[in-house]
Order: C-alpha cells, then structure tokens, then sequence
C-alpha cells in the first residue's frame, strides 16, 4: 500500500489526508506520534486516524503546515527526501522551493477552494468541519501528472491537473492579497469589508496595483481582481481570513509570501506598489498599536 505523509494536519492537511485514505494509501503524521482527527460534513461524521511516523524514506510528502513555517517544518524531515520523492504543497502564498534546503525532487503545486473550518471536543480530538468542497488544482508545469493522480482523483472530489498552475496560482493570490490583510488591519470578517465606504476604497486601492503587476507578467489578465474579491467577500461573508486569525492570536501572518510575494515581483518589474507596501509594514506592528485605516490609506 503506497505511504502518504503530512505535514500539518489542519483543516486542508486533515481533508487531503482523508481524500488519500479513501484512495487506498496508508496516511502517516511527519514527524509526530499518531493522531486522531474527527471530519464531518453536515450529514455524516467519521474519524480518521494518521499513523506514527516510522521514520521511512517519504515517497509522497503533503506540506500542509502554514506557510511561514515551511523551513522549520521540513528540517527534520530533508534527509528522509531525495530525487524520487514528491512535495505537494497544499498552502497559502507564493513560495520559492529553493529557499527549504530540499534535495531535487518533483514539486507539485496544489491549491485549493474547498471549506473547512475547525473546532476541539470535549475529548480533546479535533473536529474538521467540511462545508464546502469546491475545486482543487495540482499541477507543476508539466503535461502529465503523476501515475497516482488517476486513482486519487477519483476519491477527491473536484481534483483537477492544471497545466496553467502558474497562472491559476496568481488568480487566486490575488484575491487574498486583497482581501487577507485588509480584514487582518481592521480585524473583521470577509464581508465586513464590504459594509463600508472607506473599506471597499481600500479593497479597490489594493486590487487595482494587483492588476498593473499582473498585466506586465500575463499577456491576457483581465483585470477583474477587485470585481472577484467582492464576489469571495459575499459568498464567505462570515468567514474569519487565516491572516486575521493568526493576527488576533499574535501569530506570525502569511503576509510576506502574498502581499510581499507581490512587492518582490514587482522590484523585478521596477514597479511600485505603494498601497501594498503599506499594508505590508502596516502588519509589523502589534494589533493593539494600529490605527483603522483610513478609507483611501
């Protein structure tokens, strides 16, 4: 039976590790002692259990774990990797592969639209609420998927290989580097952001930048990021961001790998984003020491 490692069994760690369990493979928590995760989806709910680490060579490694924490996370686990092994990399934010110390191996990329938010019983067991499976795309450039993307696609629902994962990266990154830090500055949920003036001022300030950089790296980008960050902030309009969530609980954010993924892109383009910039200092600063933002910053 093929093995599956993952590293950071919250809510998308937790979900794929259920999706690769129902696709016949044998779940295995990196780097920990065996835990148990209790999943449900508004009509069922079920338990699933990831096996101990046994300290094997990892054939398939799921990077689940915040972004911010990739290299940290992974130290212990590089000389378990080599040329044959595979990262998927089910986060948050653009990364650089070449800043984790990893061997050459085969990167894919996976993002992913699905729901799920999560809670701890009274056991101490944590529960992974599936509301909503929505696409998820792999890919890594090439034209063929791996030979195990078949069988899982079938257990996954809305799996699809993407050969434009690229492109489909940045559509989605661009949403969250509108609406991710503006709800982490005024410490509110998505739709929030749209009860007010000042604050959908600010959403358009930062989805317009968006499109002037995406414009000098896609031919054909069609200018739509503020239009579908409003379309995301409606349809999760009581959802709280990861950055807010991170930030009220004094947690490091993801904000330098998708607000200051955009400002190193665009250095290379010699192009300034200053409202960007902005929010990037801006999210330095403890919550308690930032004023609200003024509605056109």
């Amino acid at each position: 039976m093929p093995r599956c490692y993952v590293l950071g069994a919250g809510n998308l760690g937790t979900l794929a590790a259920d999706y690769f369990a129902d696709a016949g493979w044998d779940c295995i928590a990196a780097g920990r002692a065996a835990l148990t995760r209790r999943l449900s989806n508004g009509v069922m709910q079920w338990q699933r259990t990831l096996a101990a680490d046994d300290g094997a060579p990892i054939q398939l490694l799921v990077l689940a774990t915040k972004v911010q924490d990739s290299a940290a996370a992974l130290a212990p686990l590089r000389a378990r990797l080599d040329h044959d092994s595979v990262l998927l990399r089910l986060q948050n934010g653009l990364l650089d592969p070449t800043t984790l110390g990893l061997p050459p191996l085969r990167h894919i990329e996976a993002i992913s639209f699905s729901g799920a938010w999560r809670d701890t019983g009274a056991d101490g067991v944590m529960h992974v609420h599936r509301v909503a499976e929505n696409d998820t795309y792999l890919g890594d450039g090439s034209a063929l998927p791996p030979p195990w993307f078949a069988g899982l696609q079938q257990f996954w629902p809305k799996l699809q290989w993407r050969t434009d994962i690229h492109w489909q990266q940045w559509r989605k990154l661009a949403v969250n580097a509108v609406l991710n830090p503006l709800t982490a500055l005024y410490d509110c949920r998505n739709g929030e952001l749209l009860a007010e003036p000042g604050r959908r001022a600010a959403m358009a300030a930062l989805a317009a930048e968006v499109d002037a950089l995406a414009r000098r790296l896609f031919e054909h980008w069609p200018n739509d990021t503020l239009a579908r960050s409003e379309q995301v902030a409606v349809a999760t309009a009581g959802n709280l961001s990861s950055m807010c969530a991170d930030r009220r609980a004094g947690r490091a954010t993801e904000i330098d790998f998708i607000n200051g993924a955009l400002l190193r892109a665009a250095a290379q383009h010699h192009l300034s984003l200053p409202h960007h910039t902005e929010v990037v200092a801006r999210l330095q600063w403890p919550l308690a020491s930032v004023d609200p933002l003024p509605g056109t910053f």
